[in-house]
């Protein structure tokens, strides 16, 4: 592993340090405009120092979303999966050497503590470890990216959007239909009263495509010399190592990811939570088949009641998964041959007081229903700024000390919340109570024994 750079011994950061020399110089010397920036040129002064914490999976395109930055650090576990990144075929020439001349680690924690002047990290690590290396960054001032879901667990995700309140850091959530045109379509048709005021909506997708309902492996076959196993776990229970545990399939385990729920209703969801400006539950159910004690049911259905908003009537949200869907409006509405949803598995239905609105798994592809009523609709301007791209979007929000749309306080940590109180109802779902939720106490006060999957204990040494 190549030593990185130390920073300058004189405290100053990076920017500061840029703007001083550059001050001074221009009493002496024409700087040349490569150093201060211009038509087609950017000045290193405008450029972010990007730490980027997993680069295998998701992590692949996260990283290539933010290399327009200076990319400082790659870190990674396993070492197949950082030599499968530098090696692809799919970065170009340019960002390929960019990639190579990075520090390299396997530790989150070591990139941490010797890359000084980082600016901002990305993490697209597995659910388990997104909080406990948001939280250690966001506590040294670094901006922060987080893949989805944000986080495990329902207080994790509340103590995220607190520290990032209160450093006023610049976050965001990777849920990439957020920015796509869809998103933005939707919300601005609905509050134009396109279908009028929305009661109902449902939310499917054909996931889990990975093993769920089944049980941890006994077998315990030797940790792969290239993985380090150890901080692959992180703040998780202590666990042999077995592959049917890690690369993708971890998402079915309860100790790594968050089920079908978890990892596609950050994208699915996050259609009417923004449409519908949800905020926090009054209640919620599930029925599901039967999970085992260490992995998330093969299908289940989630239904959700929130109170009026506003101008906004209550409205009841259904969440399906492992192939459920939703009825089919009749024919009328929906006519024959036409698909619910998309081709990805996924979609969804906004039932309203004149109509309905249906999209795909990304928001993407929104038509009213039925069709006449999408035919004969004068759409209105469109008053939601236009997104460069997920990642692009929060870089430019650093360079401009403002918000991004998926900001952690404000909407994702939020989101996340809801999604996660789903998995919890889960664990109860032959309960013969329907779960309340207080979302300022954090509890469920009809059901108190559900209030101990708010949180979860970290593994010794692991902590927020």
């Amino acid at each position: 592993m190549p030593d990185p750079k130390s920073p300058p011994e004189n405290g100053l950061s990076r920017r500061a340090f840029l703007g001083t020399a550059a001050t001074a110089a221009a009493g002496f010397m024409i700087v040349p405009r490569k150093v201060l920036g211009g038509p087609g040129q950017k000045a290193p002064s405008d450029t972010l120092n990007i730490g980027c914490v997993a680069v295998g999976g998701k992590g692949f395109s996260d990283v290539q979303d933010v290399s327009s930055e200076n990319i400082v650090a790659l870190c990674d576990v396993d070492d197949q999966k950082m030599a499968a990144f530098l090696t692809s075929d799919e970065h170009p020439y340019d960002k390929k050497m960019k990639y190579e001349k990075a520090a390299k680690y396997r530790d989150w924690r070591k990139m941490l503590e010797t890359e000084k002047n980082l600016d901002a990290i990305t993490v697209s690590t597995p659910d388990h470890n997104h909080a406990v290396i948001a939280m250690a960054a966001m506590k040294m001032g670094k901006h922060v990216f987080v893949q989805k879901p944000l986080t495990h667990t329902v207080k994790e995700a509340r103590l995220l959007e607190e520290e990032a309140k209160k450093r006023n850091l610049v976050t965001q959530m990777g849920n990439q239909g957020h920015a796509r045109e869809g998103a933005r379509l939707i919300c601005e048709w609905i509050w134009d009263g396109a279908i009028g005021d929305v009661t109902e909506v449902h939310v499917w997708t054909d996931r889990p495509i990975w093993p769920q309902g089944v049980e941890a492996p006994k077998e315990i076959p030797s940790v792969p010399p290239n993985l380090d196993w150890d901080i692959w776990l992180g703040p998780a229970p202590w666990r042999p190592y077995h592959p049917a545990l890690t690369h993708f399939v971890w998402r079915g385990w309860f100790d790594y990811g968050t089920g079908a729920l978890g990892d596609m209703g950050a994208h699915l969801i996050d259609m009417p939570y923004w449409a519908l400006k949800l905020g926090h539950p009054l209640t919620v159910q599930a029925s599901s088949t039967r999970p085992t004690k260490d992995s998330y049911p093969v299908a289940e259905i989630v239904t959700y009641e929130f109170p009026a908003r506003g101008s906004m009537p209550p409205v009841k949200m259904v969440w399906y998964d492992g192939g459920l869907t939703p009825p089919r409006p009749v024919v009328s509405i929906l006519e024959n041959g036409r698909m619910m949803g998309d081709e990805d598995g996924g979609g969804v239905l906004f039932v309203g007081q004149k109509g309905m609105i249906m999209c795909g798994t990304y928001g993407d592809n929104p038509r009213i229903l039925p069709e006449s009523l999408m035919q004969s609709y004068q759409r209105p301007e469109k008053t939601i700024p236009r997104s460069p791209g997920i990642a692009a979007e929060w870089i430019e929000a650093i360079k401009k000390g403002t918000k991004s749309t998926t900001d952690i306080p404000t909407y994702s940590g939020p989101l996340t919340e809801v999604m996660l109180l789903g998995n919890i109802a889960m664990r109860f779902r032959q309960s013969k109570t329907i779960l309340q939720w207080d979302p300022v106490k954090m509890e469920f006060p009809n059901l108190p024994e559900a209030n101990a999957f708010v949180h979860k204990e970290y593994r010794i040494g692991w902590s927020l």
